[in-house]
């Protein structure tokens, strides 16, 4: 009785648990969409950023467009990983790729400076020899992402006013499809002298050209900050997208694995069960032949 009682508490307790973990796979997938939807969003957005730099690049003489020029000797790395556990290995893949990167540039490492998005890639940095200038809090949610975006802004900002940091790395995973992600590392800055051009060649769709009457270099600085306000919120959402993939693809397995535990303590449970029916009908027929014998012998 008391091993099945045992068995009957394990099976409870294991429902509770495949329970709980579909609902986390549940969620997981629900928060992959949401975030895949935020990025998609902000890339129409970031389309009306280049249009509108078309008509500033078309005002604006060709010396005073931005030239090309070497970067200078530091630069400055953003790392995104998570906050929460039941990600699977996306912390260890982004900060793996990000240090194998930066390891591989000339710059020598004083002259390299990182900020981590989220306390668990910063633990895993600083681990590895890797000083974390800065924690960033990893949003909880896609309202959150416009603030976090605001304080890296302000932190490239810093860099370049206080530390003339002209390089700036972003290193992040990226959803590919379903449960699985791709590590990436784009330079945010300095902005790509080949894209500015190929915006300012390109032809306007139409034949109505819009008008504006601030400064166009005015114009272009703040349509660049707003190009480096899409670049980096896409970085936040496809970084909480390939999050929530690794989760649901870590609550597969854990799914699979519970699944499989279950089968083997019901199957326990029931094998039990009948051999306790099976012995308690042994014991009646005993009962059974030894008051037969009693009644015969009378």
């Amino acid at each position: 009785m008391e091993a099945a009682e045992k068995l009957r508490r394990a099976v409870a307790v294991t429902e509770e648990l495949h329970s709980v973990v579909k609902t986390m796979k549940a969620l997981a997938g629900v928060n992959i969409r949401q975030y895949e939807r935020a990025a998609h969003a902000v890339a129409a957005y970031n389309r009306t950023v280049e249009m509108g730099l078309q008509i500033a690049l078309g005002r604006m003489p060709p010396h005073a467009i931005p030239p090309r020029y070497a970067a200078g000797p530091k630069l400055g790395a953003i790392v995104f990983g998570s906050d929460q556990g039941m990600c699977g290995q996306l912390n260890d893949q982004v900060v793996s790729y990000a240090l194998r990167a930066l390891n591989k540039l000339t710059r020598r490492r004083p002259d390299q400076v990182t900020v981590a998005v989220g306390v668990r890639a910063a633990s895993q940095l600083e681990a590895e020899g890797r000083a974390v200038e800065q924690t960033v809090v990893v949003p909880a949610s896609i309202t959150g992402i416009g603030a976090a975006v605001e304080e890296v802004l302000r932190k490239i900002e810093e860099w370049h006013s206080t530390r003339s940091i002209e390089t700036v790395i972003l290193f992040y995973a990226r959803p590919v499809s379903g449960a699985w992600y791709r590590t990436r590392g784009v330079q945010l800055l300095p902005v790509d002298a080949q894209w500015i051009n190929a915006i300012r060649v390109k032809k306007w769709p139409s034949k109505a050209i819009p008008m504006f009457t601030l400064d166009e270099q005015r114009l272009f600085q703040l349509l660049i900050r707003e190009y480096l306000f899409v670049s980096l919120f896409r970085a936040f959402a496809e970084s909480l997208a390939s999050e929530n993939a690794s989760r649901l693809a870590s609550m597969q397995v854990a799914e699979k694995n519970i699944e499989e535990r279950l089968r083997a303590l019901t199957t326990s449970s029931r094998r039990l069960r009948q051999e306790s029916i099976t012995s308690e009908l042994l014991d009646i027929i005993a009962s059974f032949e030894a008051l037969r014998k009693k009644e015969k012998a009378c």
